[in-house]
């Protein structure tokens, strides 16, 4: 583990040395960034980050303008640490390809634990997993999606919910579950989250996208021969 580097930004540094000491005492490389300019410059200079602990509210460039900075370049899992609970807010963070959200003030051992599935499900752990349906292989160790043999550029949490809907194939699953099965969480937020990641992840599928049939009243389903209506 010695070698997972994990960015913090925050703009105070009292937040900033309670997320490094607990994730330091896991064994994980801490780099620090106290406004989003510096974390920006960081990101570019660092090639081996393997995710970014960003808050919202700083000074120069907030989390918003960091987000979108960094997604031009990279799908590396973001987490924002913000002290606002407006849904708004998380609908915009999630549009912008945030992969969670951890509200302030959050104890670090929720974090520590937060941090550790979300490098787990990226694959961090080692295991190896292939997934495969209807030309679709989705390979869970090297974070890599072919669709007929072409590559497909997925963010982190687009990569998760495909991988989601390979591992239920066939099973029609509520917009509660997905948010539970692939945020790792309970979120009590709407549902357009969901709506919206789909949308997007269909768009970059092409043809198969019409394999993640809506079901009405309910939320979607991963069918590889979907009946015609």
């Amino acid at each position: 583990m010695s070698d997972i580097k994990i960015l913090v930004v925050d703009d105070e540094d009292r937040m900033r040395k309670l997320v490094r000491d607990f994730l330091s005492k896991k064994g994980y490389i801490v780099l620090e960034a106290a406004d989003g300019e510096e974390a920006v410059d960081i990101f570019l200079r660092e090639k081996e980050l393997a995710m970014i602990l960003l808050d919202v509210m700083m000074p120069k460039m907030d989390g918003w303008q960091v987000c979108r900075e960094i997604r031009q370049y990279s799908n590396i899992p973001i987490v924002m640490l913000t002290a606002r609970a407006d849904e708004r807010d998380e609908l915009l963070g999630f549009e912008l390809g945030v992969d969670e959200y951890i509200s302030k003030p959050f104890s670090p051992k929720i974090l520590v634990a937060r941090v550790e599935a979300l490098l787990r499900r990226s694959g961090k752990d080692g295991s190896a997993d292939v997934l495969e349906a209807g030309g679709i292989v989705v390979d869970k160790t090297a974070h890599r999606v072919t669709i007929d043999g072409k590559e497909v550029e997925l963010s982190f949490k687009e990569f998760e919910l495909l991988s989601y809907f390979l591992e239920n194939e066939g099973i029609a699953l509520s917009r509660e579950k997905i948010l539970n099965g692939v945020w790792n969480y309970d979120y009590f937020g709407d549902a357009r989250t969901i709506d919206t990641h789909v949308k997007k992840l269909r768009s970059k599928m092409g043809e198969k996208g019409e394999l993640i049939r809506t079901v009405w009243g309910l939320g979607y389903k991963f069918e590889r021969n979907p009946e015609k209506a």
